[in-house]
């Protein structure tokens, strides 16, 4: 096995996160309690610990409850009935766990790997680290962060095992439209390539309607066989401290290799997390729940977007679409910033975190001056991180280094 690259974002979050006085870099929405989650529920009179109480602590469900499987699998199925059987989702530590067993399952030596850039650096150095070749599909900002296609077209070899996607996109908050992901499966099927998306920041779009026509819904919904995604309940439903994600996937050759690779590592997911999140997804709570961190991404959203439009002078951005993160470009006379000594001289300085668009995304090359912003914490952690970060443009700004200047994010 290749070693691993570090993982610079993960690494970054743990050096900083927990002396922050303002944390802008966290990619959850604003997490709730059970008592929270309980005033959500339509139905109050449940708690989803009281079963729990003379229930001995076993292992639990090797797979994750049938509850819970069972819920995830009427979500996946609401326009289809029966398309995700209770089956063909398996319980994992968290969506890392479920990518990392995804990957380390599905990938070897002597296979290529499509990866959608810029993403969440797991989904590339993995499958590197398994001996994979990989290439970088990469966004494009001129074009509001979107793929192309007839460049996947062109990256396709005859040893293409995997493409791998993240929709919505971390770290610009981008999503895949529609009519992008049918062709994808559309090249996808005609050589038999597997599909895998990491659909983490799903289904939190707050800045596209559903009755758009390039809604993207999950990549499952096109019936290709050949087709994978993991989620969990962090990002989207404010619940990481429970460590509960999944795999799902059309295939269910998929879901025995990666149970069979999963004995390797976590036996099951506690049955205290597994009931708190099958609550929390359960209808009488899902919908509630998604409504406050719609509203609660939209509202910060609009407070981000007030303060980067009171400096153009010095930082841009496209806006977000989804998810809860922006990737916001910071200059200076049109020379990128150093990103790395910016967000260390915030922090130092201001007690604001923001994550460096050049170190955790771009390994140094690309990305330069760019940060990434989690704007969905709670609102006036936004607010008065803003306004602390108002402070240092004024007053410190003009110490950031600036660097030579970037070429375009290709």
């Amino acid at each position: 096995m290749v070693k691993l690259e570090t993982f610079a974002v993960e690494q970054w979050m743990d050096k900083y996160e927990t002396t922050a006085k303002y944390n802008t870099a966290e990619t959850c929405c604003a997490s709730i309690s059970i008592d929270d989650l309980r005033e959500l529920s339509e139905d109050k009179d449940v708690n989803p610990l009281t079963a729990l109480q003379s229930t001995k602590l076993t292992y639990g469900a090797i797979r994750g409850s049938d509850k819970l499987r069972g819920t995830l699998s009427n979500l996946y199925s609401v326009k289809t009935p029966g398309l995700v059987p209770k089956d063909n989702i398996l319980i994992t530590g968290g969506a890392i766990q479920a990518n990392f067993l995804l990957l380390y399952t599905l990938v070897g030596p002597g296979d290529h790997v499509i990866c959608h850039y810029p993403t969440y650096q797991q989904l590339y150095s993995v499958p590197e680290s398994l001996g994979a070749e990989v290439s970088l599909w990469k966004s494009k900002e001129a074009n509001d962060w979107q793929l192309d296609i007839e460049e996947l077209k062109s990256l396709i070899r005859p040893n293409t095992k995997l493409i791998i996607i993240n929709n919505p996109q971390n770290p610009t908050g981008a999503i895949i439209p529609r009519d992008t992901l049918q062709s994808l499966v559309e090249i996808a099927r005609e050589s038999s390539i597997t599909l895998f998306a990491d659909e983490v920041y799903r289904p939190l779009f707050h800045n596209i309607s559903p009755m758009d026509s390039q809604f993207p819904p999950s990549l499952l919904s096109f019936g290709y066989e050949h087709s994978v995604v993991t989620g969990s309940v962090s990002k989207a439903y404010s619940l990481a401290g429970l460590r509960v994600g999944w795999i799902a996937s059309l295939s269910e050759t998929i879901i025995e290799a990666c149970a069979n690779s999963r004995d390797y590592t976590t036996i099951s997911v506690g049955q205290i997390d597994d009931a708190v999140a099958s609550f929390a997804l359960a209808p009488e709570c899902i919908h509630n729940l998604l409504k406050r961190n719609i509203e609660l991404a939209r509202t910060n959203l609009a407070i981000l977007e007030k303060f980067i439009e009171s400096h153009r002078w010095a930082c841009d951005w496209i806006k977000p679409r989804a998810g809860t993160t922006a990737f916001v470009r910071f200059n200076k006379m049109g020379k990128p910033v150093n990103d790395v000594v910016f967000c260390e001289m915030l922090q130092e300085g201001k007690g604001v975190m923001f994550v460096p668009g050049s170190l955790c995304f771009g390994g140094g090359e690309d990305f330069k001056g760019y940060v990434r912003v989690g704007y969905a914490c709670e609102t006036e952690v936004l607010e008065k991180g803003l306004e602390a970060l108002r402070e240092f443009m004024e007053d410190d700004y003009d110490e950031v280094p600036a660097l030579k200047k970037a070429k375009a994010a290709q």
